[in-house]
């Protein structure tokens, strides 16, 4: 069969579009099972003498844990919190921004000490989808005598769950263009360059920058208010079918990894 010039224009155009496509391409899941944690303290609690002290939440927290809403400032997703007592082995914290809760978390020492689960949930984006996650924290140091069993300090060592829309990414490379976006509606688009970049559908005030690495690596830094918070590199394997996502925290010096495939 002859193929007439549009046809062939038409199956050179299609082909140029798929070899333009690149490997950062589509919408990736990521893999709970399949992560690696930071061997470095991330977590740091003092609980004693009825007052909460987190030297590693960004801002750092110290409030009364009397169950009240205390005003915080230096987030912009909170503007208070309130800390609670459940029992000798158990807290809860609930964060919210007018009135309205946008983050909670319940931490449960294990009876010898020596382990927590600590459940979350984040709503901070515009559509105030719910993100949830439950996490295998491992003591490194105990608090000191007095204190409440969650004091010290403590080391993510578990991503036991993740809810879906915490697991969902899309990624694009367009040009010099780098974009991302998630189920919960946050996302952006960002040039190479490392011009800044606001993350839409935040409630964040988080701006990103990208650079391309090599072929397969993209590194993303997020800065507020002027501080870089944290540097991401999205990593495609060489096959094209896995990508790892690799976190640093600066606020906490937390390093964490996991492993998401295309779907």
């Amino acid at each position: 069969m002859k193929l007439s010039l549009c046809g062939v224009f038409l199956m050179s155009l299609m082909s140029a579009r798929a070899v333009a496509q690149s490997p950062f391409d589509g919408t990736w899941k990521g893999d709970v099972d399949d992560s690696q944690t930071s061997t470095r303290p991330r977590y740091n609690f003092l609980l004693q003498e009825g007052i909460y002290h987190c030297t590693t939440c960004d801002p750092p927290v110290e409030v009364k844990a009397d169950g009240r809403d205390h005003k915080i400032t230096g987030d912009p997703c909170f503007d208070s919190v309130s800390v609670g007592v459940l029992d000798a082995l158990t807290t809860s914290e609930t964060y919210k921004k007018n009135g309205t809760t946008m983050r909670t978390t319940k931490v449960t020492v294990s009876p010898d000490g020596n382990t927590a689960t600590r459940e979350w949930t984040e709503s901070c984006n515009v559509n105030r989808d719910v993100v949830a996650g439950k996490d295998l924290l491992t003591r490194v140091q105990h608090g000191p005598p007095g204190s409440h069993a969650m004091s010290g300090s403590w080391r993510l060592t578990k991503r036991m769950s993740r809810s879906e829309n915490a697991l969902i990414a899309t990624l694009k490379l367009e040009g010099d263009t780098f974009s991302f976006s998630d189920p919960a509606g946050q996302g952006y688009a960002a040039k190479l360059d490392g011009t800044e970049a606001p993350i839409k559908g935040s409630l964040s005030n988080t701006l990103v920058s990208v650079k391309q690495i090599d072929q397969q690596t993209i590194q993303e830094t997020d800065t507020r208010d002027g501080k870089v918070v944290e540097v991401i590199r999205f990593t495609v394997s060489a096959d094209g079918k896995t990508l790892t996502i690799s976190m640093e925290n600066k606020a906490n010096g937390s390093v964490s990894q996991f492993i998401a495939r295309k779907q």
